[in-house]
């Protein structure tokens, strides 16, 4: 009874052991793709919701999450070259106001949300639409209706024909399509855990250390070539500089500054420029005295030597403003060009002005190495002329938040869009996106003097003459000194010898080289 005991114990022993072999066994297997890492210059990330990101480090996180109708080709940020990409096709009338896209089957949400289809769609470009939830509402306003005809057709009738259309409904500032049933079911926490349909899924967000994609294996394209995207926020320039070149980093967000570029290029690292350019402005805050006078504020533009900027910024990263719509925007106008430096004319307005003895400024300026050091050149001519700008030096967010409070009297910003007139003049001159106002966006001047040219501009179906708008908008936003363009400041990135992207890198709205179902790193020895 006794060996019996033992014998039983024993095959008992043989049987557990086998079924931790077959346990073992039937593991998902070590998924041996590499991780790419890649640090922006961002301590950390705002909100990760495609209608709600604005800042530099989380519109690249975003641009790996989502898919739009249509998309700018990888690599590149020329409104030319637009693609499929959630559609597969779409037509318009004649009058170009009734749009119809058809939309790939099988795309699956990211999560187990389920097969995006038409009712996804219009529940996100309603969502984009509605300020309440979106950071992008005012675009939307061109469209009167968006429909779903069947799960695969959606149509969108639109108020007037729009120049910049396919543009809305690309994968950026608002045009990501997100599952309406992911979106209503997180609420507030879906800019925590976002849901997307694109090549990386999104796994985990630890404040101020880092953020983590995984591969989305059943992306439409094809499963990526890699596990992965950590998004490794490292604010110390220096910090990234030594990673990137220890390979801790493959991808790093640099200085734009053209003597870094220099240095940098000297020591061996692969630096990229692309476009698009993010447009420098001043733009002169008239809710503040007194800064409600033109005298004062032509004064300013006298007292600041632009090209004096640009030789600091550098050849290669910064490109002079002519107008105040970024070069290179369809129905930009350089025919009133810049303002002249002349600090002895500017002291002559300010006399004239009623102010002899200068004026004294506050201006909130942001501590990043992109604005600060340019403030401070401007603070130095300004000083020149006879105006005392007073500086407020603060971190990046509280700098947007005081600045969206009216507490500035000179807001530096800088940015990017989608590359219309139509669309800067919207945003950053009409009277209705002034700060303070309900559709209020980022018209930091309070201009109001050419809001009927930029409306009137927005419904003109005629190109010829929406661009006579455009330009008639230009000039009397110079006449009225409502702002004071600087220069185009390009991206810069560091890309390690080991990052294979898969395209050619021109440019990208994202601001950050875009990583593909394509891209891959080596990660042997070299």
């Amino acid at each position: 009874m006794k060996h019996t005991n033992l014998a039983a114990k024993a095959i008992a022993f043989v049987l557990l052991l086998g079924g931790l072999s077959v346990a073992h066994s039937a593991a998902p297997p070590v998924d041996v793709r590499p991780m790419m890492v890649i640090s922006a210059s961002s301590a950390d990330v705002a909100t990760l919701d495609p209608d709600r990101a604005t800042n530099f480090g989380d519109l690249g996180v975003v641009s790996e999450v989502f898919n739009g109708l249509v998309r700018l080709a990888p690599g590149s940020a020329d409104p030319d070259r637009i693609e499929p990409d959630l559609a597969t096709s779409w037509d318009a009338s004649a009058d170009k106001t009734v749009w119809t896209f058809r939309l790939r089957k099988g795309v699956q949400f990211h999560g187990g949300y389920g097969e995006m289809k038409a009712d996804d769609v219009v529940y996100s470009v309603r969502r984009a639409a509605d300020p309440k939830r979106s950071s992008f509402a005012a675009d939307f306003a061109v469209v009167d209706k968006v429909e779903a005809l069947d799960d695969y057709t959606v149509r969108f009738t639109l108020k007037h024909p729009s120049a910049s259309f396919l543009g809305l409904v690309a994968n950026y500032h608002g045009g990501s399509v997100v599952s309406q049933a992911a979106a209503e079911r997180l609420g507030k926490k879906f800019g925590q855990s976002p849901i997307g349909t694109g090549p990386f899924a999104f796994s985990q967000l630890v404040t101020q250390q880092y953020v983590k994609l995984v591969a989305n294996d059943a992306y439409f394209r094809g499963g990526p070539k890699l596990s992965g995207i950590m998004y490794r926020m490292i604010l110390s320039d220096s910090a990234r500089e030594l990673a990137v070149t220890t390979n801790e980093i493959d991808l790093m967000g640099a200085k734009r500054e053209q003597r870094w570029v220099e240095k940098a290029r000297s020591r061996g690292m692969n630096v990229e420029i692309m476009d698009p350019a993010e447009f420098r402005t001043i733009f002169i805050n008239r809710t503040i005295k007194p800064l409600d006078n033109l005298k004062v504020r032509q004064a300013l533009a006298a007292a600041i030597n632009v090209d004096e900027i640009v030789r600091y910024a550098g050849k290669d990263v910064a490109d002079k403003g002519c107008s105040v719509v970024p070069n290179g925007y369809l129905g930009a106008d350089c025919g009133d060009g810049g303002y002249a430096y002349d600090p002895t004319r500017a002291r002559q307005l300010l006399a004239e002005a009623g102010f002899p003895n200068g004026v004294t400024l506050h201006s909130v300026v942001s501590n990043v190495s992109a604005q600060q050091p340019i403030m401070e050149i401007i603070q130095a001519q300004l000083a020149r002329a006879g105006i005392k700008l007073e500086m407020e030096v603060v971190d990046h967010a509280t700098y947007q938040a005081k600045s969206r409070a009216n507490q500035s009297a000179l807001v530096f910003y800088g940015a990017a869009r989608f590359p219309t007139a139509g669309n800067w003049l919207r945003e950053f001159y009409d009277s209705a996106a002034s700060i303070g106002a309900p559709g209020a966006m980022s018209n930091f001047g309070h201009c109001s003097v050419a809001d009927g040219d930029i409306r009137a501009a927005e419904v003109e179906p005629d190109p010829k003459r929406q661009l006579a708008l455009w330009k008639q908008a230009q000039q009397k936003i110079h006449n009225d000194v409502c702002a004071i363009p600087l220069f185009g400041l390009k991206q810069v990135w560091v890309q390690s010898d080991r990052v294979k992207l898969g395209y050619q890198l021109k440019g990208a709205l994202s601001l950050q080289p875009p990583v593909t179902e394509l891209t891959t790193v080596s990660r042997d020895k070299p």
